[in-house]
Formats: C-alpha cells, structure tokens, sequence
C-alpha cells in the first residue's frame, strides 16, 4: 500500500525512491508493528478482561499456576493485527508470497479463534474437538503446499536444501508437498505446545522470525544468494517484511505477556505464528536449518511424543510432566528461570542456523 505511494511520490521526488528497498521496509514494518502492539495492547487487555475471556488452569497442572487462572487470554488476536495491518501497509501487495503467508497465518489464527471461543465463551472445556481442528489445519496447509507447488517458477523453489553442502539439493517434486503440509502444520502445533509458560513461546519465535527474515532477503537477492551459494528465489525477499512485522508484533505482546503476564497469546495467536513460520521456512528453502533454529519447539514436541508413548506402551511416565517446560517446574525451578534459560537455547540455536549461511 505505502509501497505503491512511495513510487508515486518518488516520480516528483527521487528521494523517496528510498522506500523501495527492502531492508528499510523491514525495518519500518518491525517498528510499525511494535507501536500498534504497545499502543493498543492496554486497551485490548482491558476489553478482554471486560469480557471475562480469562484462562482457565488444569488442576493437574504445576501448582504455582493456580495464581494465572482469569489472566485474559486470546492475546494473539493483537499479535495477528499487527502483523497483518503492517504488512498490508509496507509489503509490496503484487508479490504471491505475502499473500499465501498472510492466508495462513488468518486461516490458521481462525482455526485457534475457534477453540480459544469454544473454551472461554461458551465454557466448553474441551473446546474445539482435535478432529475437527487437526482438518482445518490440513485443509489450509494442504491448500498452501499445493498452491506453492503449483506455482514454483523454478526447479530449485521445490528442491531441500542440505545445510553445510554446498551443491547438495534433494529434488522433492510432489513430496514438496508433504513436506510443506509437515512444516506448516507441526510448528503451528509446537509452538501451540510451548506456549504453557510466560513469554516462553513468543521471544523465540521473534528470535526465528528475524532469522527467517534474513534468509529470504538472501532468497529474494540474487547477488547475496549467489555469493553465499544458496538457491535465487525471485520475490521471496519480500517476505522479510512479514517477518519485520512478526518480530515487532511479538516484541509489543511481549511487554504485556512477561512474566507475570497481564495476557496470554491463545491459541489464535500460538496457531498462526507456528503455520506462519514453517511456511516461511519452506519459501525460502530452509527447512532442516528451521528445525535446527526451532529446536526448542521440537523438543517440546517430542517431550509431549515421548511421554505419551511411554505411559501407553509401559505404563510409565519419562518426565514428571509434558511438555518439558513443565518437568522443569516441577523439579523446582522458578518459571522466570526456565523461560529465561529456553530463551538462551533458542539464541545458541538461532545463531547457529544463522551460521550455516557462510558454513558450506
């Protein structure tokens, strides 16, 4: 939107020509996104607690959480706002990528909006059934995988791209697919699981979205791609905006959401910030460096995997609770110490998927 006034504008005066570039949108998109959170955090807080859409806590669960029962959840619908208005006004609006990335994102928040509904409005404990929500996410990632599929403009927008070897690309054709529906769908699950404890899942999803943001300014530039080996994806620089306007967006809630948190992101928001980053990850042709990045939601996965099988199979429990955040807990530590100490993780992480851009 502001991209195409700019180019007006630049028609009278070149100087505006500036706004083209994407660094300088990323940037502004991260800032505009973080001053809508901040500004209207208060007042959504404020409405949501009016509304009486408190969260309500598992008896099972860690006793120092007793404290959060009635803290407003559905916080992520001010996390998917941002994003989306910031978007809208610095991404260039021709561009394909944004707008599947933006359509998961919604979809996947609608999805969330649903359960998180369910729950607190109309006190359905179970909220949306897990059938019922699991295809929904299929419909949706399936419809995204297809439609990127279908539209790859080139044999290496579908090849997987195998970090440290340089030239070593595995041609996926139809299993790109696959692939994609996995990436969407499972992190939009992890990060949903993470998402027990204050902040724990947002920094780090604002610690990959500045390093997915980086990858596709590589992706879209064929000059930096070049140079650092990496596959030329036409338009997928573009997406470093989205990622702008997801980190500042997460950094805003985040104000609100530290521990002790005044709002919880929801399942709205844990829905489609996961499905938003897989995707991203997917463009940009970084799938086994995003596991790599993500890894604190992996583990977070597997605990839950683990536990599951092992009490089914044995009969026994490997941690004293699922997902892992919670067996920390319950040996004792302060929650403000294993959100912090997760948050180092994903750093260390971060770093090193970053790390592989030079490392071939």
């Amino acid at each position: 939107m502001l991209l195409w006034l700019f180019a007006r504008l630049a028609e009278i005066n070149p100087g505006f020509n500036v706004f083209g570039y994407i660094t300088l949108r990323t940037v502004l998109s991260a800032l505009t996104a973080l001053t809508i959170s901040l500004v209207l955090g208060p007042a959504f807080i404020r409405r949501l607690v009016r509304n009486q859409t408190g969260q309500p806590v598992r008896e099972l669960g860690p006793k120092s959480h007793l404290s959060k029962a009635g803290t407003p959840t559905m916080g992520g619908a001010l996390i998917l706002f941002s994003i989306v208005l910031t978007t809208l006004l610095w991404a260039d609006l021709s561009n394909r990528y944004v707008w599947v990335v933006l359509a998961v994102t919604l979809s996947f928040g609608l999805i969330g909006w649903l359960d998180d509904y369910r729950k607190l409005v109309l006190q359905d404990s179970a909220g949306l059934p897990a059938r019922w929500k699991y295809l929904g996410q299929s419909v949706f990632g399936l419809a995204a995988a297809v439609f990127l599929y279908q539209t790859a403009e080139q044999p290496a927008s579908t090849e997987l791209i195998v970090p440290l070897f340089k030239g070593v690309v595995i041609p996926l054709g139809v299993f790109y697919v696959v692939t994609t529906y996995f990436m969407i769908v499972g992190f939009s699950n992890a990060v949903n699981l993470t998402d027990g404890l204050d902040g724990l899942a947002i920094m780090p999803s604002v610690f990959l979205a500045a390093a997915l943001g980086i990858f596709a300014y590589v992706a879209g530039h064929a000059g930096f791609s070049g140079y650092l080996g990496l596959p030329s994806i036409p338009g997928a620089g573009e997406l470093a905006i989205f990622c702008g306007a997801l980190g500042g967006a997460g950094l805003g809630f985040l104000w609100f959401n530290t521990y002790p948190a005044q709002i919880f992101m929801g399942d709205i928001g844990a829905l489609a910030v996961g499905a938003a980053l897989g995707l991203i990850a997917v463009v940009v042709r970084q799938e086994l460096v995003f596991i790599l990045m993500a890894g604190v939601f992996v583990v977070e996965t597997l605990s839950v995997m683990l536990q599951v099988a092992s009490f089914k199979l044995t009969g026994k429990r490997i941690f004293r609770m699922a997902p892992i955040h919670h067996h920390f807990e319950l040996k004792g530590w302060p929650e403000p110490r294993v959100i912090v100490r997760f948050w180092i993780i994903s750093v260390i992480l971060v770093l090193a998927g970053l790390a592989t851009l030079k490392i071939r």
